[in-house]
């Protein structure tokens, strides 16, 4: 055995120098899917690190706190862009295929500051509201929630930047800030609090939170104007904002709707459960979301090659590059959901004692992230093709399903009822993207049969 070692990790490393160095669409769409790929599997490490350090410094109790305010931040920012964080990554490659630089540059500094007012007046009407409802929201929630609303401007800075970043191919940019930078400051921040005496609770932890999202956002705001000067052809910026907002508005329903796909199961439990079992919860969702990270390197990587071969007219092309997208996507994740299944238990063990009872959960919460895996970047495919209205509708229809399914299930089966009404609205979901897209585009969109099966092995 240690005769065949050298020879396989040679292969490796010249499999590894020939990625690096080989041309093509393809190729770059391998790297800077490894790319993100790399950069999301160290961003799993420090994730999951702070959210074990949080659970064990903060108790079952203020970490379900923290958990649920947390999450009402990613929704509110994800929407606070108006949808321009993915319709970049659309109408960029377009501008700079057909040499619109006046248009480019408009949108990419439009994008910035339409995002940063519409997230702060989010933010001040939400903390409006948290006082004007004061005594009909739990008291447990009414500073943590103020607390939260400073970190939401960043945030959804942040979030656009994302997808400029994106949009120039600048993975490095795109998620090292959001995914390593933010939670690695995050830990760090609240790890100097506790040992300078603070104590552990949720508002301790979003104090932390307001310091980590506010200096990520500002750094990522630094590198990404350094590299747009040395790379954007400097024109007059063109501004059509009512047009790209236009474009927009139905990817921000989608992204809002699929956001509350995700998580309308940890809203609703609130009104049903405690914040105990929201923790435990949430702890299995975090863990099985590892599966997540195939998807998300894909989607990353692949989203503006789509608005490309399509405003080339590369119909062909397209087609073959969805084929290999999906295949990517599926394989890898079927081996990621059996690893993480088999850890599953300890991995929840590490957290605390208590988490280990979302064991189960975490194989019915599979179901759903693979049927979603085996359609590949189905979604962000319609969405740069054109076909975002049709998207916004499918996932208003899974949130409707998801929201009666969580309110029927909770009360009767607990956190049982939560995974499973999750699981079975992203089955139908991808059911009907698939369907969607073959009728719409005539693109075949699943990891068996049609093309998608045969030009893969290609």
């Amino acid at each position: 055995m240690s005769k065949l070692m050298p020879i396989n990790l040679t292969q490796i490393m010249i499999k590894m120098t020939d990625l690096l160095k080989a041309p093509g669409d393809d190729a770059k769409a391998q790297r800077s899917a490894f790319f993100a790929f790399a950069i999301r599997v160290a961003s799993a490490g420090i994730a999951f690190l702070s959210q074990i350090l949080l659970a064990r410094w903060m108790g079952v109790f203020e970490y379900g706190v923290f958990t649920f305010v947390w999450i009402v931040i990613h929704i509110l920012g994800a929407v606070s862009s108006f949808g321009l964080n993915t319709s970049v990554l659309r109408f960029v490659p377009q501008y700079r295929e057909t040499g619109d630089h006046g248009l480019a540059r408009g949108f990419l500094r439009g994008s910035v500051v339409f995002t940063l007012g519409f997230s702060t007046c989010l933010a001040l009407l939400g903390a409006v509201l948290v006082v004007l409802f004061d005594g009909v929201i739990n008291d447990i929630y009414f500073i943590p929630l103020l607390l939260a609303f400073i970190c939401l401007p960043m945030f959804a800075l942040t979030d656009v930047q994302d997808g400029l970043s994106r949009a120039h191919s600048w993975i490095d940019l795109a998620l090292v800030p959001p995914y390593i930078i933010r939670p690695g400051l995050l830990l760090l921040f609240l790890a100097g609090a506790v040992l300078f005496g603070a104590e552990p609770t949720a508002k301790t932890a979003l104090l932390a939170a307001i310091g980590a999202t506010w200096a990520t956002a500002l750094g990522q705001t630094y590198y990404l104007r350094r590299r747009l000067k040395k790379t954007v052809i400097r024109k007059k910026p063109v501004y059509q904002l009512n047009f790209w907002l236009k474009i927009s508005f139905p990817i921000l329903l989608l992204e809002g709707f699929y956001l509350l796909l995700t998580y309308a199961d940890i809203l609703i439990m609130n009104v049903f459960m405690t914040p105990k079992d929201v923790a435990i919860y949430f702890a299995a969702v975090k863990t099985t979301s590892l599966i997540e990270f195939v998807y998300f390197s894909i989607t990353a990587s692949a989203t503006h090659k789509f608005s490309e071969y399509h405003a080339a007219g590369r119909k062909d092309d397209l087609k073959q590059f969805l084929a290999k997208m999906i295949s990517w996507t599926f394989w890898p994740s079927l081996g990621l959901a059996f690893g993480v299944l088999a850890l599953g238990w300890p991995l929840l063990w590490l957290f605390g004692p208590e988490f280990t009872a979302g064991y189960p959960l975490m194989f019915i919460l599979v179901i759903g992230l693979l049927a979603r895996a085996a359609t590949g970047p189905v979604e962000a495919l319609m969405n740069m093709l054109g076909q975002q209205n049709v998207c916004a509708m499918v996932l208003f229809g899974a949130v409707v399903l998801n929201v009666a399914l969580n309110f029927l299930l909770i009360p009767s089966y607990g956190l049982v009822g939560a995974a499973s009404a999750t699981a079975i609205s992203l089955v139908m979901v991808s059911v009907a993207l698939f369907v969607m897209a073959k009728r719409r585009l005539g693109l075949h969109s699943f990891v068996f049969g049609g093309l998608a099966g045969v030009k893969a092995s290609n």
